[in-house]
């Protein structure tokens, strides 16, 4: 049995020393590509509705490749800054204040989390077709597993067949929020391949090239009003007897969980330390406002106590998520994603309220010009909203972290025994 209270006090005493030092070769990146995000990327912002987002970034990534601020998410073996989770997370919060800054340093979602998966799981084949133009900036990926007739909380819930049909799979199904599927080469999907085994056995993960037949995407969808276009959107895809070689399976049969999970943990601490970035630009904004609006001739919006007290509560709850998250990768580095999988889930659903929170706030700060696409604040709230809803709602990591914390005090709530 857990000793009660070890996730508390107990818990930081009993772990490895945590050092929060900052390397200084890491300072001077973190600098530079503050510098490159101010300079370059933000003044790009302006262009962000009305063109199309791979055109308008090409010179900007061709920069920033230039600048070795390339792949930050990546080992230096597959051409990357060698960072550790935890220094990784510190340039998520940088890239983050623009909703372009992961774009511009090939380090956005889903290619991210795909190309980890790719470098760690595929063939030399599969790293050779896909995973070098992927490293290289020259293609873009989507990765396929939520389905609109299944709740996505439920992950073994799947309805996407692969059947094995001699030397490929053939894949029927219907999947939707899968993002930055149009203009995407190819996609990574889950479909269940073994419908006898275990429900965290059965599913396994294809590469599936666009341009197969039985591909195809219906619609981007739009997101409160805005169905986005390229790597800024997300999509509707069905798959209608889509064929393709089973060697273009990732793993083994059955191991799309298992990737799933080791994708999963790492991709929330980006997540969660790029939200810090735009709760710091939104602060930032906020601020600015806050001393600049005049309610009338010589009077100041922040000299009401009200927005004093959204400064201070923002100020404060940005700085202990921001802790959290440190925290949460450097268990991860330290003692690995398994036995850090209730500090992870604390974060997801923590830090997307506070991201939640200081949006509403910089937005009701700025009055009526906040919910105008003037500002950037309305692209984020419409795009981050979701933050609470994909890769686990947060209800279900509040059951994660409950139930661990349970158990050290003798009660399993999942246990046939517990339930009424």
């Amino acid at each position: 049995m857990k000793v009660p209270g070890e996730t508390g006090l107990l818990h930081l005493l009993l772990a490895p020393a945590m050092d929060c030092a900052v390397l200084e070769h890491l300072i001077r990146t973190l600098a530079r590509i503050h510098e490159f995000i101010d300079e370059r990327v933000i003044p790009a912002e302006r262009n962000l509705e009305s063109a199309p987002i791979d055109e308008l970034m090409k010179p900007i990534r061709a920069e920033a490749k230039q600048l070795g601020l390339w792949l930050p998410q990546m080992s230096k073996r597959h051409g990357g800054l060698g960072l550790s989770l935890l220094e990784h997370g510190l340039v998520s919060e940088v890239i983050g204040r623009s909703p372009l800054g992961n774009y511009a340093l090939n380090c956005q979602a889903p290619d991210a989390g795909n190309m980890e998966v790719l470098a760690e799981y595929g063939s030399p084949a599969q790293r050779e077709r896909f995973l070098e133009p992927l490293l290289a900036g020259e293609i873009r990926s989507c990765f396929a597993m939520t389905e609109p007739d299944k709740a996505g909380s439920n992950p073994v819930w799947l309805t996407t067949t692969a059947r094995r049909d001699g030397d490929d799979y053939v894949i029927d199904g219907h999947k939707w929020f899968t993002t930055a599927a149009d203009g995407a080469r190819f996609a990574i999907v889950m479909a269940v391949t073994e419908p006898d085994a275990a429900p965290h056995a059965r599913a396994s993960m294809l590469i599936v090239p666009t341009d197969t037949p039985g591909f195809e995407r219906v619609r981007n969808i739009p997101i409160m009003g805005e169905a986005g276009s390229g790597w800024s959107s997300h999509a509707e895809i069905r798959f209608s007897g889509c064929r393709v070689p089973a060697s273009n399976m990732l793993g083994f049969p059955g191991a799309g969980f298992l990737i799933a999970q080791a994708r999963l943990g790492p991709g929330r601490i980006h997540h969660c330390m790029r939200w810090i970035g735009i709760c710091e630009r939104a602060f930032d904004m906020m601020c600015r406002r806050a001393a600049s609006r005049e309610l009338a001739p010589g009077k100041r919006l922040g000299e009401k106590q009200t927005i004093q007290n959204w400064i201070a509560e923002s100020r404060a709850e940005i700085d202990a998520a921001r802790l959290s998250v440190l925290h949460a990768a450097w268990r991860i580095d330290a003692v690995g994603q398994k036995a850090a999988r209730v500090e992870v889930s604390a974060i997801k659903f923590h830090v997307a309220r506070v991201l939640r929170d200081v949006l509403e706030r910089a937005i009701q700060t700025h009055g009526a010009l906040g919910i105008t696409d003037d500002t950037v604040l309305s692209f984020f709230y419409r795009h981050e909203r979701g933050a609470q809803i994909y890769d686990g709602p947060d209800e279900v990591h509040k059951s994660v972290v409950a139930r661990e914390i349970l158990k050290s005090y003798g009660l399993d709530p999942r246990a046939k025994g517990n339930r009424s």
